[in-house]
């Protein structure tokens, strides 16, 4: 049972605080709660506790660096939230976060262009924890709305934690109530709410029915996407968290579609409307870095070849973009409409996972070298004359390439003297430490080994990291060409 006076008193926080110095066990901290605690307020506390390192992680939280003062003078003073699991794991982190509160400032911009008021109004809409309102510009004020009360007192604990709201006032700053009627009363003659309406909205529909389990219908969300576009209506402008890989082909024209990851994923997808709308019918990837600065950032015009796809040709590429072992799931990315078919050339390219899910590896790959192709359908794996350039792609010089046979790829193996490997996967199904450990690599090198499909059949690729640009960026070590095996390309 969730209790928020419990977790926020000061006798809980500074036991928690204490047992972390001490670096106490589970049982030991279970024994000393037991003396003061029933056991279903012990029960609560140890599961809080082991949330505690984890938002402080997640909103870049430090204890020993940054300390937010509390609300009580009584209270610790390090910084604590009010959360469960579920509302942390739905939350968006510190590195998004602060990129997103770029957007927000344009925002605010746009109001005071406008003559409106200086201070606009934001309704944070399934507000959970009041994670996306974190890191909002202090010109805004955020107004939590939410259907779960337990959601609103821990938006309004947070909110005094992280933006400073004070605890008496709180209650000003959060709405009970179903989402699309506060959007609906919004800009009603008739309104009801005793608040000024807001200008702009942000909104997370929830995507998971049992604590911990996601949905796997893109489409099963709630409110439904088509209900969000509505929802939209009554705002000057605003954004919608969704399911990266949501189909871009029923995201309605007028918006902007930006993709926010890292060097490494692709964590949200956001739908722009109205004037945060930067660049309407455009789609966005963005790539940051742990603390919210920005690495990399494209921008193109929305293509009705890129998104348009039967049933047919959907299943096909939901097959073909499963990666296999530790890698994520890529479902949607094609690069049909971008890049042509051919052999393996010099380079082989992956695509930076933003740039997957955006649909525009394969734009963003022929803006480096014309002769970018792919060397088999719905495949990601970009081949090239010379290396593409990072952060878009990571790029590997290729050795040799050879079939998926046990003894062709330790022929290989032995030719070039590996003994570290490292393998990645698609459109070919193994568990990758089982198949290293069959492999048996002995050597000095390390190397980076392929398993895909060249038009179809499966092939095995032996490449080499490219780390800089070489001088020579059309060569290969030595000036010499790849080995490669005899597959060929059908016509």
């Amino acid at each position: 049972m969730f209790n928020a006076d419990l977790l926020t008193s000061a006798k809980v926080q500074e036991f928690i605080e204490l047992a972390t110095k001490k670096k106490l066990d589970a049982l030991q901290i279970s024994t000393q709660l037991a003396k003061e605690f029933s056991n279903d307020d012990r029960a609560a506390i140890m599961d809080y506790m082991a949330l505690v390192p984890k938002f402080r992680e997640k909103f870049g939280i430090d204890s020993s660096t940054k300390k937010i003062k509390s609300q009580s003078a009584a209270s610790p003073s390090v910084t604590f939230l009010l959360c469960d699991k579920l509302a942390l794991e739905q939350s968006t982190a510190q590195d998004i976060g602060r990129w997103k509160s770029n957007l927000w400032e344009h925002a605010c911009l746009a109001n005071k262009n406008s003559d409106e008021r200086a201070t606009p109004i934001v309704h944070d809409l399934c507000c959970g924890m009041g994670g996306d309102s974190f890191f909002f510009p202090k010109e805004l004020t955020a107004i939590g709305v939410d259907l779960d009360e337990h959601r609103l007192a821990m938006y309004r604990y947070n909110s005094g934690v992280m933006r400073n709201v004070p605890q008496e006032s709180s209650d000003a700053y959060t709405i009970l109530g179903d989402v699309r009627e506060v959007a609906k009363q919004n800009d009603s003659e008739s309104a009801t709410l005793a608040r000024p309406k807001a200008d702009f909205f942000t909104i997370d529909p929830a995507r998971r029915a049992i604590e911990g389990e996601n949905q796997r219908d893109l489409r099963n969300l709630t409110p439904t996407f088509e209900e969000v576009i509505e929802i939209s209506k009554h705002y000057k402008g605003g954004m919608a968290k969704i399911p990266p890989g949501y189909p871009i082909s029923e995201i309605p024209r007028g918006t902007e579609i930006l993709y926010i990851g890292s060097r490494t994923d692709c964590r949200e997808c956001l739908v722009l409307f109205g004037k945060l709308a930067q660049n309407p019918d455009h789609v966005r990837a963005v790539m940051v870095d742990k603390t919210g600065n920005e690495i990399a950032n494209w921008t193109f015009a929305r293509d009705e070849k890129r998104e348009a796809r039967n049933e047919s040709e959907q299943s096909q590429y939901d097959h073909n973009y499963e990666l296999e072992g530790r890698d994520r799931i890529y479902r949607t990315s094609s690069s049909e409409s971008d890049l042509p078919l051919g052999g393996i050339s010099k380079f082989i390219a992956e695509p930076a996972p933003v740039l997957l899910r955006s649909h525009l590896f394969g734009v963003v790959a022929l803006a480096h070298d014309e002769t970018a192709h792919l060397i088999s359908p719905g495949i990601a794996y970009v081949t090239s004359e010379k290396p593409l350039l990072s952060p878009a792609f990571a790029s590997y010089e290729i050795l040799e390439s050879s079939e998926i046979s046990t003894g062709a790829i330790r022929a290989m193996l032995k030719s070039h003297d590996i003994g570290k490997l490292t393998l990645k996967l698609r459109g070919v199904k193994v568990d990758p430490d089982q198949e290293i450990k069959r492999l048996k690599p002995k050597g000095k090198n390390a190397a980076t080994l392929f398993y895909t499909r060249l038009d179809g059949e499966k092939i095995a690729i032996l490449t080499n990291s490219v780390k800089e640009m070489p001088a020579s960026a059309g060569m290969t070590s030595g000036g010499a060409a790849p080995k490669t095996c005899n597959l060929k390309p059908k016509t």
